[in-house]
């Protein structure tokens, strides 16, 4: 490993085309076998990374060009993974900012190069998607340049170098007029602008821990950059825990990384990404070090977890029907296993066995661990989001958002009405061919607000948003959301039963699927909350109704995803989550008796 290096990440909003530039990179520059089956968004390996066209987890890869091993680091895009950013923006001495042509910067382009400014970092901006009928390449650059210098770049920072790119394409210029080729010349600006990494080999050992992963033959292995050093295998090394404990070991595997492979190493010196493992112990953030020369490394900080709800123990009628891991102590072993790679996440256990309480970044990254969760076969229920609050200075503080919405004209005065009853204000507004509105916003006003904003739309809008500090408490939050629809008892929703209740409102359920007492199977059309029989059946008679043979429909009922299903429950309610259902229900003790 005694090539020169180069250490980089690649930095966006969500859907500016990371991965795919990368997919490129890696076959541009010989990754692959000729003739190899290579599939789109190769370093989204997560089955719901392919399925939801996002990035969740940073993942390492290295490719070789002009005698020089360059580590990449692809990272998450989303505003709820940004603990995955924080932490790989200290492996590295450069990024690439990627930013799409037509939107510009976004939220989460905010914030994750507020991190890397932070870090003392100089971008590469690559403006990616100039193939588009849309782009504008030069007005994208400009926002970038004026996001620089209200995050309060340095002069260095802003005479960043440019880049235009199709990551699709294959293919990066340094002038629109250039031909469209090849990719070269993003490589030969990182080996230009990128500086090699820093750090002594022959100084006592230093290795930060910044990513976990796990094997079924080794256990857990640890990711991360030696800052100083030489690592070796079957080196006796120490880990120096969060608290200062010192835990001896060995190192028992050295892998680097090569392409999407990782390779195995005799040794590995400063600078260096590598894979090591023999810590069942290691944390993110600790170091491993020298055991003459324990020094570690500063703990990596990475921004607390602003929303949090509570998992339980699956109590329906309906539990254990689905799942095959249903205990509270299967279901807690899982919870704090998560703990174990992601790093912006917190269990606790409360005064109950059989409730534990989860707090994340977002809406979506709990979502994932949930579903993560129900196909791993784990049968659980959920509480309302609830957003954490924080004393600051004596004083009681919520966590604020900072939301970026693009809409149709036609869409603005209900966006603008609805997010100043939910305490939002608005800070700018940019008329074209669609509107972007710009809001500050407590976190508690946008929980919901999504299934509403789709509506406001009709599906048209787009809408990002990032935290942005901790403020003051603002007054209550109106929550505008009709009563519920509730079967009271439990059997086999009718035909017959639906049809005669089509107008007290609309239906999450089919003919034919199994319900409960408490279960909510749809919104009532007014505010109160309505119990009904949707296991009645028609009566039986040997009279043949005149009209009887006429084809009869249902409107279609509303389809509840995990996701909606979260922004839909009240304080009351719950969602019940097995390997096959996603139900919702009230809380038993808020149940009318019958």
């Amino acid at each position: 490993m005694s090539l020169p290096l180069r250490n980089v990440a690649i930095i966006a909003h969500v859907d500016h085309g990371k991965t795919t530039l990368v997919d490129a990179l890696l076959k541009q520059a010989g990754a692959f076998r000729e003739g190899e089956d290579i599939p789109t968004c190769v370093m989204d390996s997560n089955a719901l990374e392919r399925e939801r066209g996002i990035t969740i987890l940073a993942k390492n890869t290295a490719v070789h060009y002009a005698d020089t091993l360059i580590n990449i680091v692809d990272t998450p895009g989303h505003a709820d993974f940004g603990g995955e950013v924080e932490r790989v923006l200290g492996m590295v001495e450069g990024c690439l900012l990627i930013v799409d042509a037509n939107e510009g910067p976004m939220p989460q382009t905010r914030f994750v190069l507020k991190k890397a400014l932070e870090r003392g970092l100089r971008p590469i901006l690559v403006v990616n998607k100039i193939d588009r009928p849309q782009a504008d390449p030069h007005r994208a650059i400009d926002k970038v340049l004026d996001l620089f210098l209200e995050l309060g770049a340095d002069d260095d920072q802003c005479e960043f170098p440019c880049l235009f790119a199709s990551g699709m394409g294959g293919y990066a210029k340094e002038s629109l007029d250039e031909e469209n080729k090849d990719l070269k010349p993003l490589f030969q600006a990182i080996l230009r602008h990128v500086p090699p990494p820093t750090g002594d080999p022959d100084a006592p050992l230093q290795l930060q821990v910044t990513t976990l992963d796990y094997s079924e033959y080794l256990g857990r292995i640890v990711i991360g950059k030696i800052h100083n050093g030489t690592v070796r295998m079957g080196q006796q090394v120490a880990l120096v825990r969060e608290g200062g404990e010192i835990v001896r070991g060995k190192v028992t595997k050295l892998m680097g990384f090569d392409g999407l492979k990782r390779v195995d190493l005799d040794s590995a010196s400063a600078g260096n990404i590598v894979a090591v493992a023999g810590f069942a112990m290691a944390n993110i953030g600790e170091t491993i070090t020298c055991p003459l020369e324990p020094q570690a490394l500063p703990l990596i900080k990475v921004d607390e977890p602003t929303l949090q709800m509570t998992f339980s123990v699956n109590d329906s009628p309906f539990a254990g029907q689905e799942g095959t891991l249903v205990t509270s102590r299967q279901v807690r072993e899982r919870l704090y296993r998560e703990l174990q790679t992601n790093v912006a996440m917190r269990v606790e256990d409360t005064d109950s066995p059989d409730r534990f309480l989860v707090s994340g970044r977002g809406e979506l990254h709990l979502g994932i661990l949930i579903e993560t969760m129900r196909r791993e076969g784990y049968e659980f229920q959920v509480s309302q989001p609830q957003v954490i609050y924080r004393e600051v200075q004596g004083q009681p503080c919520e966590p604020f958002e900072y939301l970026l919405l693009d809409v149709p004209a036609e869409a603005v005065g209900g966006c603008i009405e609805r997010l100043g009853q939910r305490r939002g204000e608005m800070q700018d507004m940019r008329n074209g061919t669609r509107t972007q509105l710009e809001f500050i916003i407590p976190a508690r006003g946008l929980v919901g607000f999504r299934g509403e904003f789709m509506r406001l739309t009709r599906g048209d809008g787009i809408m990002n948003h990032t935290f942005l500090d901790y403020r003051p408490l603002v007054g209550p939050i109106e929550a505008r959301r009709n009563g519920v629809l509730i079967s009271f008892e439990e059997g086999v929703a009718t035909f017959y039963a639906l049809q005669n209740a089509e107008d007290r409102g609309v239906f999450f359920i089919n003919p034919g699927v199994r319900v409960y007492r408490g279960m909510i199977i749809g919104e009532h059309n007014r505010p109160q909350d309505l119990e009904l029989n949707v296991c009645k059946t028609k009566q039986l008679t040997n009279h043949r109704a005149s009209g009887g043979e006429e084809l009869v429909q249902l409107q279609a009922p509303v389809e509840m995803s995990l996701e909606r299903a979260l922004e839909y429950i009240g304080p009351d309610e719950l969602v019940e989550v097995t390997p096959q259902s996603i139900r919702l229900r009230k809380v038993a003790k808020k149940l009318a008796k019958r």
